[in-house]
């Protein structure tokens, strides 16, 4: 049952507070053009989804407990602990979902790229203007 199972509550609720996290860092980050608010918000997606496995001592001579955590707190718990054997792995892991994170951004910007979607048309320009610039956009319509 999922209640009475610790570790997938553990990793339900890691999923849910990770999306929320991506989630309002990606509105957060509106300022920005779309292309490095997508490589920003998916490169942390990647370096908070990278799984890696661990290894920890029990309390018996010899008895260990080993599982997944995230790449990045196994890294962290391992720098914090001086374990340079545990943290190398984990960082290779944190540094691989990097790189897919920012590549799965660049794959999506080009996705919107193709389906001829501007982002590049500002608001000050006339309907006008976005006109001869290429861009259909839908006209509001105007009372009064």
């Amino acid at each position: 049952m999922l209640i009475s199972d610790s570790m997938s509550l553990l990793w339900l609720s890691y999923a849910l507070l990770s999306l929320v996290v991506l989630a309002t860092g990606y509105l957060g980050l509106a300022f920005l053009p779309r292309l490095p608010r997508l490589l920003i918000t998916w490169a942390v997606a990647g370096v908070m989804w990278a799984p890696a496995s661990f290894r920890l001592p029990l309390m018996e001579e010899g008895e260990f407990y080993s599982g997944f955590a995230p790449a990045v707190v196994v890294a962290g718990l391992a720098f914090l602990e001086g374990d340079t054997d545990a943290m190398a792995p984990a960082l290779l892991l944190v540094a691989a979902g990097t790189v897919l994170g920012v590549l799965l951004g660049l794959l999506l910007w080009r996705r919107g790229a193709h389906r001829g979607v501007d982002h590049a048309a500002t608001p000050s320009q006339s309907p006008g203007e976005r006109r001869q610039a290429g861009t259909s956009e839908r006209r509001e319509p105007v009372i009064g």
